[in-house]
């Protein structure tokens, strides 16, 4: 009750309770308002634009990179892909402008790739995959082509190795891995596919069957399947068009669990291994295996969600709850799924988005209401926060259910990267977790 009521008081202030005159903003957050130039904001490096070209500043202000791109992505693990326009190719006049090529800088905003290529991905392991005229090798963290540009087709380094697709001539590829150095690692006729490695294990196609591979290319499973899932927590999950399955656990080249159409339990994967269990259908009912392929929790559902934090989503008919690792039910299945609003049922930072009667709330692990179905709306929990509406306004809570801002918003998004856009009295805004505004701002400081 104590919170309702502080959602109702909050709601009878004046909206100039929460903003500060211009004069009053502080040079931390100091920022171009008038442009929107807050474009993204990821690892303490958020976008700035002059005109129609980018760059990057520091969260104190301070500029890492002068707007000298035409485009730029997000810094992802200390990188970020950028682009600038091939001002030496000779123009198309069916072109509007000259074609982008890309490049990546660092955190630094030292520019680790040069913008010359036509495509590059984001560091794995040390090497960087680039690619100029549908040719791919990869460079290193110094933008030094390690590998040269031959492969049509070449995945991220995992565990030491990459998979690639090796030319033999103009119609026949082969799968094989790379080395850091580039060496092939096996015969160049070994593979039709390959996919990279996981836990020391690759599944791999020889003679249109899928088999399994471990990191010195032997065959741990054999090359014997039409359709083969990619290995997870040691689970591969084996199987024909016909329906027959097979569950392996790895090392071993047997089937922990083998299952015939003869013996009328077939089973069809649909969830990743999460939690050591694996959602399956069988028949026209869903439910989970263990990972000896044994049903730990019966196919009596409508629908399962894969585990989340030792919890799954599961339906009967309309209406939804939510199971534990051993099937006992948290939630008990009564609850409903009338809008696409983000994610029910499903825990992020520990709570589970529930919705009953078309009102909302949340559950903690133990299924017990931290917020309890007095919503309009709501998002999932994201960095910490969930955006929620009551009486029409949109505002943000914290996993304790009390509000970090107001309820004061005609719309709410989830905060990602530490921003949100909102709307407010009409205007379309971005803010940080704190409440203060960074993006078209015009006046107005924070929301707290």
């Amino acid at each position: 009750m104590k919170k309702i009521l502080t959602l109702l008081v909050i709601c009878l202030l004046p909206p100039t309770s929460y903003f500060l005159p211009l004069h009053a903003q502080s040079s931390f957050f100091a920022v171009d308002t008038a442009c929107g130039c807050d474009i993204f904001y990821t690892e303490g490096i958020q976008t700035t634009r002059d005109g129609n070209l980018y760059g990057f500043r520091r969260y104190d202000g301070t500029e890492l990179v002068p707007p000298i791109f035409a485009y730029v992505g997000q810094f992802t693990g200390g990188y970020c892909l950028v682009w600038q326009f091939d001002t030496t190719a000779a123009r198309n006049p069916a072109l509007s402008e000259s074609p982008l090529l890309a490049g990546l800088i660092d955190s630094t905003g030292t520019i680790v790739v040069p913008c010359a290529y036509d495509e590059v991905a984001l560091p794995s392991e040390g090497r960087i995959a680039v690619m100029k005229n549908n040719r791919w090798g990869f460079s290193d963290l110094h933008g030094r082509l390690v590998v040269p540009l031959q492969y049509p087709y070449v995945a991220s380094f995992s565990q030491g190795r990459a998979a690639v697709l090796t030319v033999v001539d103009s119609s026949f590829f082969f799968g094989n891995f790379i080395d850091t150095l580039g060496h092939l690692l096996f015969s160049i006729d070994h593979f039709q596919e390959t996919r990279s490695f996981a836990d020391g294990y690759a599944t791999a196609k020889r003679y249109d069957r899928w088999g399994v591979i471990d990191l010195e290319g032997n065959e741990i499973v054999p090359f014997a399947f039409e359709l083969m899932t990619d290995p997870d927590h040691h689970i591969v999950l084996a199987g024909h068009d016909d329906g027959e399955l097979a569950l392996f656990c790895l090392p071993d080249v047997s089937p922990r669990q083998q299952i015939s159409p003869s013996t009328g339990f077939i089973y069809h994967p649909i969830t990743l291994v999460t939690d050591s269990r694996i959602g399956v259908l069988r028949g026209d009912k869903q439910g989970f295996l263990d990972l000896s392929g044994n049903e730990a929790i019966p196919c009596i559902y409508d629908e399962v969600g894969a585990f989340r934090q030792g919890r799954a989503l599961v339906r009967k008919g309309d209406l939804y709850g939510i199971v534990d690792t051993l099937g006992r039910i948290v939630l008990p299945i009564e609850y409903h799924s009338h809008s696409d609003r983000g994610v029910k049922y499903t825990y992020f930072d520990g709570l589970a988005l529930v919705e009953k009667d078309h009102q909302y709330g949340f559950v903690d692990l133990d299924g017990h209401f931290v917020v309890p179905l007095i919503l309009q709306s709501a998002y999932p929990f994201s960095e910490g926060s969930a955006a929620v509406q009551h009486d029409g306004l949109w505002g943000y809570i914290d996993t304790t259910g009390n509000l970090t801002l107001p309820l004061i918003f005609d719309r709410a998004s989830p905060f990602q990267y530490q921003r949100a856009d909102v709307t407010f009295q009409g205007r379309h805004l971005k803010i940080a977790p704190d409440g203060h505004c960074v993006s078209n701002c015009n006046g107005i400081i924070s929301f707290k």
